[in-house]
């Protein structure tokens, strides 16, 4: 009997890596998914993934997450830029620069961690539904914030804060290596805003010979991040809440391929890798549906706001969708987000 949970969601992988798994299907980026991603490496070029990590500019994708701040640090007092060592000896020549940033981790390119989605479940199979994350670990137990939200009512929680479990820690100790595969989906919608559905997303996988395998980390080219490249900062919300495609998160046809194809991750150029807002569904329901199908139920990471357009177009140039991709998030423990600079090696 697992610690946690007596019963699991339905259609989810609780316990299959064991009772106290973390990692979910990265467990899938095995030895030989790493050397299957080096055998793609056949031209020796390399593709940066990652927009600038003050892009898109402003709060105004989220008003949460506020671009990055630089700044010195300080010694004595004195900020530590251009610091002249001969104020500590003045026989010093030596000059120094030393800086600090204050950022939110998810306000770029970025992973989400399993810590960052969860949702109400009857874990204990006692009728009533607790809150709850991959596996079963829980809210205010393994993650912990600065309320524990009851209902209407709100209750202070004492420090320490951040994720004692599924922190983006052990996506970074997992490296975060082996195969990549993108299916181009700008080159058949366009700006188009489109909700992708499991019908689009087989024809297009058919049309362009993409075959996704067991282990296999998938990217999806939206076209979303070159319009926020284009906008230099200052992003119109007008034209990308009504730009590009995401994946239908209502789709319960495509939801169960996601949890049939056995991919490891799950990635995207555009801001929630889903169509957002979803589509209107009645009663209860998930507000960001793929999320919880992913991070919830199977433990798949979700990668947004990747730069994807140059290597989308060397691999349509080139017949190819595969290639070795190297993604490691901060190691940064206790971290529910965090910022990453990807490479695709082809």
């Amino acid at each position: 009997m697992n610690p946690r949970w007596k019963k699991r969601p339905e259609g989810s992988n609780w316990g299959d890596f064991g009772p106290d798994d973390q990692l979910g299907r990265l467990n899938y980026l095995t030895p030989e998914k790493v050397k299957q991603g080096i055998a793609e490496v056949k031209e020796g070029l390399t593709f940066c993934l990652s927009i600038p990590l003050d892009y898109p500019g402003e709060a105004k994708l989220n008003v949460r997450r506020l671009p990055p701040v630089l700044a010195p640090t300080f010694r004595d007092g004195n900020p530590y830029i251009n610091y002249p060592t001969e104020l500590m000896d003045p026989q010093n020549t030596t000059i120094i620069s030393d800086d600090q940033v204050t950022m939110c981790l998810q306000y770029s390119t970025q992973w989400d961690s399993l810590a960052h989605v969860g949702s109400y479940f009857d874990a204990d199979d006692d009728g009533v539904p607790e809150k709850v994350y991959y596996n079963g670990f829980r809210a205010n137990q393994h993650i912990r914030g600065p309320i524990d939200y009851q209902g209407k009512y709100q209750h202070k929680c004492e420090p320490p804060f951040g994720a004692t479990a599924l922190g983006i820690e052990n996506m970074a100790e997992k490296c975060l290596q082996g195969r990549g595969v993108l299916v181009d989906l700008h080159a058949h919608f366009g700006t188009k805003k489109h909700a992708v559905g499991y019908d689009d997303f087989m024809r297009i996988i058919e049309q362009d010979k993409v075959v996704v395998e067991k282990g296999d980390m998938l990217l999806l080219h939206t076209g979303w991040t070159g319009l926020i490249m284009q906008m230099n900062k200052h992003p119109n919300m007008e034209i990308l809440d009504n730009s590009c495609v995401g994946l239908d998160g209502r789709d319960d046809k495509l939801l169960q391929w996601i949890s049939d194809s056995g991919i490891s991750a799950l990635i995207a150029d555009n801001y929630a890798v889903e169509f957002w807002p979803p589509k209107p569904r009645e009663g209860r329901r998930p507000m960001i549906p793929l999320h919880e199908h992913c991070l919830f139920k199977l433990g798949i990471p979700l990668g947004e706001i990747w730069w994807l357009q140059d290597l989308a177009g060397w691999l349509r140039k080139n017949q190819r969708s595969r290639f070795l991709l190297t993604a490691p998030p901060l190691r940064l423990p206790g971290a529910i987000g965090s910022p990453a600079t990807p490479v695709a090696t082809v």
